[in-house]
């Protein structure tokens, strides 16, 4: 199919999900002077040639950009986001650790999402919790102090998200922005609506913080002032399946301006980290085990835990408890998703006396975030609670995963990383007392104003750009 994003970009022959090797390539730039006409000639194998008015060809230099840098384009990336993204990558990671090795500048800490553990356990033929409890060893191994665990932060984003919801509802009368609310733990899909979309659908979107930021806010607040040292101290590195979280990690609102420090300082993929383990010539199911860090980890008996509804996050599975038991005192145990047009696309009902009570949907992959967006700017949209993710079956199929290798389809790996994750137990974030202690110690209570600053974001519409790169060829 063909896939178009803007009048300048269109790629072909694309399904809706695009590896990192598919991207676009445009000229960086051309030096326009007065009065004179820049011409661009296009060889045969693609490059780009600048010809002057006296003949003169100069081959351009090449910007390359990936679908997560110009959804919807408002124009190409920057050389400071070229930058940004440079910055979130293994390499950097091991300059900071042989910088270390030296003399000691930072405390280093690594937060592990679920995702990219489900991805590595399946490759190695490991369980979860051995998967843990060898990439523990791993990264202590290189220099890394501390490992924590993602699933820990999002029972912050969970409880916030569900506390959110039903605040939005009862203000919808007086806020026609307040309903749907739409997920915003998806960098992705937040990048889209703020290139795309802006002001139609910005104020739709959940302010809770995704896990990553949650665990940013985590290391760099509370955790800094236990171990008694300042943010620009800690070096916080996220392993997560999706590159954008690259460009979330790096954006203006998770900065410290007073200790020029980002939340999470870098971030890498779980194909990175394989990379990593190619390069230091090891098997990940041949490494000893190392006991886990549980001071930020989702632990019962020092196994690890995960929560109820998917591999993206169960968003849709916890709100709709929540409220309908806070909004219509229904305790509901069993939720019925009902497949729509294709499986990344479903919903769920609670009816009470034929009357429809809450109406909430995922929606995977930009096909049907596109059909969400197009309702909402309708005011046709019947939903109260949209669970979106940019990935196409979700984060558990995120970029950043490692693909496979031999005659197994993508589609055969994803099962299996599917039917791992969900052999976890789980824990409702309501009931984690560490978490409610955490509430109170750190945060003030819930619904704060330090629990607000903490735990919430904002998002910019980005004015879309008018330069020579917006040129229909």
């Amino acid at each position: 199919m063909a896939s178009q994003f803007s009048g300048a970009l269109q790629l072909t022959d694309l399904d809706d999900y695009i590896t990192p090797s598919q991207e676009c390539v445009k000229p960086v730039k051309i030096e326009r002077r007065p009065g004179k006409v820049g011409k661009i000639r296009i060889e045969d194998d693609g490059n780009y040639l600048e010809v002057s008015e006296e003949g003169e060809e100069t081959k351009l230099e090449k910007a390359k950009i990936t679908l997560n840098d110009c959804l919807a384009c408002s124009g190409c990336i920057t050389s400071a986001e070229t930058v940004l993204i440079t910055q979130q990558s293994q390499d950097e990671l091991y300059r900071v650790l042989q910088h270390n090795s030296t003399v000691v500048q930072k405390l280093v800490v690594v937060s592990l999402a679920p995702q990219s553990r489900s991805s590595l356990a399946v490759k190695y033929n490991l369980s979860l919790s051995q998967t843990s409890y060898k990439l523990t060893t791993f990264f202590k191994n290189l220099g890394v102090d501390y490992v924590f665990d993602t699933n820990y932060s999002r029972n912050f984003s969970l409880i916030e998200c569900c506390h959110e919801f039903v605040r939005r509802y009862k203000e919808r009368e007086n806020d026609k922005t307040a309903l749907p609310m739409l997920a915003s733990a998806c960098p992705g899909w937040i990048c889209y609506a703020e290139k795309t979309h802006g002001s139609y659908i910005l104020p739709y979107i959940s302010t809770t913080k995704s896990p990553q930021q949650i665990m940013g806010s985590l290391i760099k607040d509370y955790y800094c002032k236990q171990q008694g040292c300042t943010p620009d101290q800690i070096y916080h590195v996220t392993v997560m399946p999706c590159f954008d979280k690259k460009l979330e990690a790096s954006r203006p609102d998770f900065y410290n301006d007073i200790y020029s420090t980002r939340d999470v300082d870098c971030v890498i993929t779980s194909g990175e980290v394989d990379k990593m383990l190619e390069k230091e010539k090891l098997n990940l199911a041949e490494i000893t085990d190392s006991p886990l860090d549980t001071l930020f980890s989702n632990v019962i008996n020092e196994d690890l835990v995960s929560h109820e509804g998917g591999g993206s996050g169960g968003y849709l599975h916890h709100i709709i408890k929540y409220a309908a038991k806070q909004l219509f005192e229904l305790d509901i145990q069993n939720i019925q998703y009902n497949v729509l047009r294709n499986k990344d696309f479903q919903e769920v009902v609670i009816e009470k006396d034929d009357q429809v009570l809450l109406k909430m949907a995922i929606a995977y992959g930009f096909r049907n975030i596109q059909n969400i967006v197009q309702k909402i700017k309708r005011k046709k949209c019947q939903y109260h609670f949209v669970e979106i993710m940019a990935c196409p079956s979700g984060c558990n199929n995120g970029g950043g995963q490692l693909r496979p290798e031999s005659d197994e389809t993508v589609n055969e790996r994803l099962i299996r990383v599917n039917e791992l994750y969900q052999t976890e137990q789980t824990l409702d974030p309501f009931d984690n007392s560490n978490v409610k202690k955490l509430y109170e110690e750190w945060l003030n209570g819930q619904e704060s104003e330090k629990a607000n600053s903490l735990l919430h974001t904002q998002y910019h519409e980005v004015e879309k750009m008018t330069n020579a790169l917006n040129i229909k060829w």
